[in-house]
């Protein structure tokens, strides 16, 4: 009886000739092709979308965080400016006779109350709250808080013709309007509005 092990060149076992691979020249479906460049296209689609979602992210996780920097102190500004006026009242209370007085004690407190409000100012400044006065300006009711109407010559009606006080930013947003009288037209401006209401054509 044959060993089957032997190298007669005769098969080891009935059947190995089916486990031999298949010819390498098989055409893949077109079916095949198609789907898989169509998930493709798909995934490279998700793909940029999802980097266009963290770059959306990214920048507005730093702005959300450059905010919080410059307006978490809102609250806190809108205390100090208090003080704020209270040294700019002090400023103004002090009247011209003790202002040219020889007095050094008095020239001491005068400078020290400047000072100390320039340096408040400074202060505010440098973390982002700036002050305005917006005399001879435009009325801004975006900016400015009118108090009541004056009839000033020298000012353009709807100008703001007095700073009762003075307004503050911080960053781009208002912290506090500024308080101011607007300027309305003259009464001699207005009678002539009324008798020539079209206009200098009218009278042609």
């Amino acid at each position: 009886m044959a060993d089957p092990s032997d190298n007669t060149g005769a098969p080891v076992a009935e059947g190995l000739e089916s486990e031999a691979p298949a010819p390498s020249g098989e055409m893949v479906p077109a079916e095949q092709v198609t789907a898989a460049l169509e998930a493709a296209a798909d995934f490279k689609d998700k793909h940029l979308r999802t980097l266009a979602e963290m770059e959306n992210l990214r920048r507005r996780t730093e702005r959300e965080v450059a905010d919080a920097r410059l307006y978490g102190i809102t609250s806190f500004a809108r205390d100090v400016l208090q003080i704020a006026d209270n040294m700019h009242r002090a400023r103004e209370a002090i009247g011209p006779e003790l202002r040219e007085s020889d007095d050094a004690n008095v020239k001491a407190l005068l400078e020290g109350v400047e000072l100390t409000e320039r340096e408040l100012l400074k202060v505010l400044e440098k973390n982002g709250v700036t002050k305005f006065s917006p005399l001879g300006e435009k009325f801004d009711p975006n900016f400015h808080q009118a108090m009541f109407e004056v009839a000033d010559g020298s000012a353009a009606p709807g100008t703001v013709a007095q700073v009762i006080q003075a307004g503050y930013k911080i960053g781009e947003r208002v912290l506090r309007p500024a308080l101011v009288a607007v300027a309305k037209a003259s009464k001699t401006a207005q009678a002539s509005a009324n008798d020539n209401p079209a206009g200098p054509d009218s009278l042609a």
